[in-house]
C-alpha cells in the first residue's frame, strides 16, 4: 500500500474513533447534566444503568450462600441471569434453580473499594418485587468491614422491604451495643402496596446525624445522642450495597404462591455532596 493511502486510512479510521468517543462522552455528560441536585446539594457520582454492561468501576459482587447470618435461601452469583443492566435499569433478578447446592439464585452488588463515601445525600430510585419472603435492601456499610469486624463497622440501611409486610418499608442504623433486633429502626407504613410503582428512598448524611426519607418526605432521624455511651460509628466512609434476598429471619418463608423470577428494579444511584 503506498505510504500516502495508508496514512489518509489511518487518519480517518483514527477521527472516527476519537468522534465515537466523543459522541458517548457527550451522551454519558447529557444524561448527568439532566439531574437536578436538591437544594444545597452538588452531584458528587451516580450510575445511571444506561449503558450496556453493568459498570465494573462502580460496582463488585459478593458470592455464595450459608445464609449470609440472616437464615437466607439464595446463593448469590455473578451471572447475568441475576444482575444485568436492561432499559436503563439495573436488574437484580431472584430465580427459583438448583445452583450450587441451593434451590434460589439473587445477586448482591457493593462499591466496596471502588467508591466509599462519607456524608451527603446517597438517593436511589427502586421498585421493589412482591410477594411473601422477598427482601430487597438498599443499604451501607463502613468501608472497614472486613467480613468479621460486623456490627462495630458500621451499617446503615437506607430501605429494606419485607414482601409480607406490602405497605412498609424500614430504616435502620446499626453499630457496636444497637445491632440486629437492637437496631435504630423506624417502620414507615404507607396506605398501599410499596411493590406497585417505582419510589425514591434516600438519607441525609451528615456529622453526628442521619436523616431517612420516602419519596422526598422524611421519617426518621437518628443522632449521636440516641446512641448514648455506645459508639457512634457513622462519621467514617461507608460502601454502597443493592441486593435481594430470598427467605431470611426477617422476611419469613417464601410464600407458596410466589413465582419466580422475582425482579428488583434499580433506575438509578446517586450521591451529593453538600455545596460550598
Amino acid at each position: 500500500m503506498p505510504h500516502r493511502l495508508f496514512v489518509r486510512q489511518f487518519t480517518r479510521v483514527t477521527l472516527v474513533l476519537v468522534l465515537v468517543s466523543l459522541l458517548a462522552a457527550c451522551a454519558g455528560t447529557a444524561t448527568v447534566s439532566k439531574i437536578t441536585p436538591p437544594p444545597g446539594y452538588r452531584l458528587l457520582w451516580s450510575d445511571e444503568f444506561d449503558g450496556k454492561e453493568i459498570d465494573t468501576q462502580n460496582w463488585t459482587y459478593d458470592l455464595g450462600a450459608g445464609g449470609w447470618g440472616n437464615g437466607e435461601a439464595e446463593y448469590y452469583t455473578g451471572r447475568s441471569e441475576n444482575a444485568r443492566l436492561e432499559n436503563g435499569m439495573l436488574v437484580i433478578e431472584a430465580r427459583q434453580e438448583k445452583y450450587e447446592g441451593s434451590y434460589y439464585t439473587s445477586a448482591r452488588l457493593k462499591t466496596k473499594g471502588l467508591q466509599n463515601f462519607q456524608y451527603g445525600r446517597i438517593e436511589a430510585r427502586l421498585k421493589v418485587p412482591a410477594g411473601k419472603g422477598m427482601w430487597p435492601a438498599f443499604w451501607m456499610l463502613g468501608s472497614t468491614f472486613d467480613g468479621s469486624n460486623w456490627p462495630d463497622c458500621g451499617e446503615i440501611d437506607i430501605m429494606e422491604y419485607i414482601g409480607k409486610e406490602p405497605d412498609l418499608i424500614m430504616g435502620t442504623a446499626h453499630g457496636p451495643g444497637y445491632s440486629g433486633a437492637l437496631g435504630i429502626s423506624m417502620w414507615n407504613r404507607q396506605t398501599f402496596d410499596i411493590a406497585d410503582d417505582f419510589h425514591t428512598y434516600a438519607i441525609e448524611w451528615q456529622e453526628g446525624q442521619i436523616d431517612w426519607y420516602f419519596d422526598g418526605q422524611l421519617y426518621h432521624t437518628v443522632k449521636r445522642a440516641d446512641v448514648g455511651d455506645r459508639e457512634w460509628v457513622f462519621d467514617q466512609p461507608f460502601f454502597i450495597i443493592l441486593n435481594l434476598a430470598v427467605g431470611g429471619q426477617l422476611p419469613g418463608p417464601i410464600g407458596l404462591d410466589v413465582t419466580f423470577p422475582r425482579q428488583y428494579l434499580v433506575d438509578y444511584v446517586r450521591v451529593f455532596e453538600k455545596a460550598q
